[in-house]
C-alpha cells in the first residue's frame, strides 16, 4: 500500500484483532474506510461491538462497522473464549460502545467500497474468510476492483493452532478459504510460520505500562490475559504471538518479509484430520523458490522478529495518546 489508499479490515475482533486495529489507527497515512465483522474468536455481533469499542478508544467513531457472517458455510461456529476471554477482549469488560453497527450488511459494504474505489481498495482479512468468499459468490468480478488482499491465516511448515496441521482462520471455513485463495486477485498470506516468531513479551508490557493513554492501558489489560493463555497452552513462558498486528504491518508496507515467494496454495476441504490445512507448494525452496506456473499467492515465510517493538512504539505514540473527547 501507498499512503492514503483505502483499506477495509475484515475481522473477528478478539485481542490480536483489536491490537491490529489500534496499530492501523495510529498511522495517519492509513485510510481505514470500514471494518466488517465475522464469526471466529467470538460471535459476529460481539466482534462488531468490540471493533466499535476500539474505535471509541481513539475517537474514530466516523469509521463504519458492519456485521458479517455468523457461521461458516456448513452452519457451524466455535468461539475461543479460552484464548480471548468471554467478551473477546480478555475479560476487560469495556463499556458499551458509543455507536452501533451499520445497518448495511458486511458483504454489501465490501462490494460497495470496491465499486466506489475501483482498483484502489485494499483488504486486510484477519478472521475466517466467509465474508470475502460470499462477496465473490455474489460478484465474481470483485477481484478486478480490489488492489490487494492480505490474509492472516494458514500454516506452511509450522504446526497448526486449532488442529495439529490447521490454523484457525482457515480451518473455521475451509471452503470459503479455498475460494478466496483461488480467486484471481493479488494476495499475501501471513501464516503461523511468521506470526509465531514475532512475540510480545513481558518487556513489551513493561513499556506499555509507562504510558497512560487509553490505547496503551487497554493493550496492557488484554495482553495480560493473552500472555497467560500462551504461557499455559503454548510457549510455557509469558510471551504471545503477534498474529493479526503483524499481518496489518505487512498489509500497509511497514514490514517487508525477508522471504515471501509466490506459491501455489490450496486448502484441504475434506472431512479427515487434515481438514483446513493450507497445502503450499514449497518444493522450490532448495533452489531459491523459482517461479511456479499458476502461483498467485505471496506467502510470508520469514520476517526479522522486530515487529513487536514497532507495535509497542505505535501503541504508546502521541497519535494514540490523546484523551478521547
Amino acid at each position: 500500500m501507498t499512503p492514503k489508499e483505502p483499506l477495509l479490515v475484515d475481522c473477528d475482533t478478539g485481542i490480536d484483532d483489536a491490537l491490529a486495529l489500534l496499530y492501523l489507527l495510529g498511522d495517519p497515512d492509513v485510510d481505514l474506510r470500514a471494518i466488517t465483522s465475522v464469526f471466529g474468536n467470538t460471535d459476529a455481533e460481539t466482534a462488531a461491538s468490540n471493533s466499535l469499542r476500539v474505535l471509541d478508544l481513539v475517537g474514530r467513531e466516523d469509521i463504519p462497522v458492519a456485521v458479517g457472517a455468523r457461521s461458516n458455510w456448513r452452519g457451524t461456529f466455535h468461539p475461543a473464549p479460552h484464548v480471548h476471554g468471554d467478551d473477546g477482549l480478555g475479560n476487560t469488560v469495556l463499556a458499551e460502545p458509543a455507536g452501533r453497527p451499520s445497518t448495511e450488511p458486511a458483504v454489501e459494504l465490501i462490494t460497495r467500497l470496491a465499486d466506489e474505489n475501483p482498483g484502489q481498495l485494499n483488504i486486510l482479512a484477519i478472521g475466517p474468510l466467509t465474508n470475502l468468499a460470499t462477496a465473490l459468490l455474489l460478484e465474481p468480478s470483485l477481484p478486478e476492483r480490489i488492489k490487494h488482499v492480505t490474509i492472516m491465516g494458514g500454516a506452511v511448515h509450522h504446526p497448526g493452532n486449532i488442529t495439529p496441521v490447521a490454523e484457525a482462520n482457515i480451518a473455521n471455513d475451509p471452503e470459503a478459504a479455498r475460494m478466496v485463495l483461488r480467486a484471481d486477485w493479488d494476495v499475501t498470506l501471513v501464516p503461523l510460520d511468521v506470526t509465531m516468531t514475532e512475540t510480545i513479551t513481558e518487556r513489551h508490557l513493561d513499556r506499555l505500562r509507562t504510558c497512560d493513554s487509553p490505547a496503551s492501558v487497554f493493550a496492557t489489560g488484554v495482553l495480560d490475559h493473552y500472555l497467560d493463555f500462551y504461557r499455559h497452552d503454548v510457549f510455557g513462558t509469558r510471551q504471545a504471538a503477534c498474529h493479526d498486528p503483524l499481518a496489518a504491518g505487512i498489509a500497509v508496507g511497514d514490514v517487508r518479509p525477508a522471504v515471501a515467494p509466490n506459491l501455489r496454495v490450496d486448502v484441504d476441504t475434506g472431512d479427515g484430520p487434515a481438514r483446513g490445512t493450507t497445502v503450499v507448494d514449497t518444493r522450490g525452496q532448495y533452489r531459491g523458490f523459482p517461479s511456479q506456473e499458476g502461483a498467485r499467492v505471496r506467502v510470508a515465510l520469514r520476517t526479522d522478529g522486530t515487529f513487536p517493538d514497532r507495535l509497542v512504539e505505535r501503541l504508546t505514540a502521541a497519535a494514540l495518546s490523546q484523551d478521547v473527547a
